[in-house]
């Protein structure tokens, strides 16, 4: 992707992306959680995965968009990814999103649900939200919108951007809100050290966290 990057085709990427989420979730409620109780969550795994393979091939092969996932790697980025994790915990979970829990009673009820929901089928949680999760939405969101809009309309157009649209992928204000302040986080760190992976390890480990203390909380 020599070229930069359109916001129009950005946008319609990350709805292509989303409507890829609404199938493996459409195909978990009305297939497997009736046809396959037992393991539902399990087969849901492989339904994720296989709509990431289809996406991601479809991202490189559509839009001459290679995936530098090993590029930019250094000692002091993985020390800033760790330092990344550590800070959205406190900032995030132990700061600002009890305030706006308080401002989004609704959002804060569905988001509950959907904490239970996962502590359900922990190792399956586990993999979903602390390494699929990281791994689709840094290279959608950082290696290919905030990189390709940084090449067409500068790094702080496209920080924002990229920002917004991250935000827009979660699906409640409290989520929303959070992920608007991750999605600047992260980009400052792509942009400082010029890693995928850097920005994946700091995405895995804020999820690790969080889904350590959901389940502490839980049991």
């Amino acid at each position: 992707m020599k070229d930069g990057l359109s916001f129009g085709r950005g946008i319609l990427w990350t709805l292509v992306w989303f409507g890829f989420m609404l199938l493996y979730t459409a195909i978990d409620v009305a297939i497997l959680r009736t046809a396959a109780p037992n393991c539902g969550k399990y087969l849901n795994l492989i339904s994720i995965i296989s709509c990431m393979i289809v996406f991601i091939y479809l991202l490189t092969k559509k839009n001459n968009f290679k995936i530098r996932l090993l590029e930019g790697i250094s000692v002091r980025g993985i020390l800033l990814a760790a330092g990344c994790s550590v800070l959205f915990y406190f900032l995030l979970d132990k700061g600002l999103d009890p305030v706006f829990e308080s401002f989004f009673p609704e959002s804060e009820e569905n988001y509950q649900e959907i904490l239970k929901s996962l502590s359900e089928a922990p190792i399956a949680s586990f993999i979903q939200v602390c390494i699929l999760a990281p791994i689709i939405e840094e290279i959608l969101m950082r290696g290919f919108l905030l990189d390709g809009f940084a090449k067409s309309y500068g790094t702080q157009i496209a920080l924002i951007a990229s920002s917004l649209l991250f935000a827009l992928l979660h699906f409640n204000m409290v989520q929303t809100l959070s992920a608007f302040i991750c999605g600047m986080v992260l980009g400052v760190l792509y942009l400082h050290t010029g890693s995928i992976f850097c920005c994946i390890l700091a995405h895995m480990g804020y999820n690790l966290i969080s889904w350590l203390m959901m389940l502490g909380n839980i049991f």
